[in-house]
């Protein structure tokens, strides 16, 4: 197996998923540190291994993969000694790729990124109303995701653990600051959050860094208008 190596900023929803899925499958690797405030994103170096300027970014032995969800599925592919955590079933599969589009596309575009950019890149400190309302929204949803295979359903693909659950987590633990499960409204929800932050390194791979950035929105944001 080549060197892994995973460059990242741990406040980042998706580089936390991908250490959650490194973790999970036992693999050794070297984290980078990528100071996004700092603009190491935007030097020749890092440029050269991912154009789009994002992170994650993942070096598997001088090939880089960027994009959390790529990442992901291609460490299963490569390395898992079984496909539980993305399965070969194309209905199961099919399952897994959809929550981690909605992920990327509703929960993280649509509410992280939404909220984070202004913030962070041009200094606002109200936030719309109408981004908090999104989130719930988002919360609605994978309520309702919690309760579509079985009665019993413990992840948001079933009752095993896939990487959709660790692409999911990384943002939904993020928002809680902003926006707070209540118990009586989301009990899936909120079931399935307690049930992942009992997954073993949960706070090392993904709590510390959710908090850090929970304290950055609560250091920037001054109102909700």
């Amino acid at each position: 197996m080549g060197k892994l190596v995973l460059y990242g900023v741990e406040a980042s929803p998706p580089v936390r998923a991908c250490k959650l899925t490194l973790n999970a499958l036992g693999l050794q690797y070297e984290y980078r540190l990528v100071n996004l405030l700092a603009g190491d994103q935007f030097n020749k170096e890092y440029t050269l291994k991912n154009p789009q300027h994002t992170v994650p970014v993942l070096d598997d032995h001088g090939k880089y993969i960027w994009d959390s969800h790529a990442i992901m599925a291609y460490l299963v592919r490569k390395y898992a000694k079984s496909d539980e955590l993305y399965p070969k079933d194309f209905h199961k599969r099919a399952v897994v790729d959809q929550r981690l589009h909605f992920e990327s596309g509703v929960i993280f575009q649509g509410c992280i990124r939404n909220i984070a950019h202004p913030v962070f890149r041009l200094n606002e400190t109200e936030v719309p109303r109408a981004k908090i309302d999104a989130i719930y929204e988002v919360y609605a949803f994978l309520e309702a995701f919690l309760g579509t295979t079985t009665a019993a359903q413990k992840y948001l693909c079933g009752n095993s653990l896939t990487i959709a659950d660790y692409s999911v987590v990384s943002s939904v633990s993020s928002l809680v600051g902003l926006a707070a499960i209540e118990q009586d409204k989301y009990p899936k929800l909120s079931s399935w959050l307690e049930r992942m932050e009992q997954l073993p390194d949960y706070q090392s791979n993904n709590g510390n860094g959710a908090q850090m950035l929970i304290d950055m929105f609560s250091a920037k944001i001054t109102k909700i208008v």
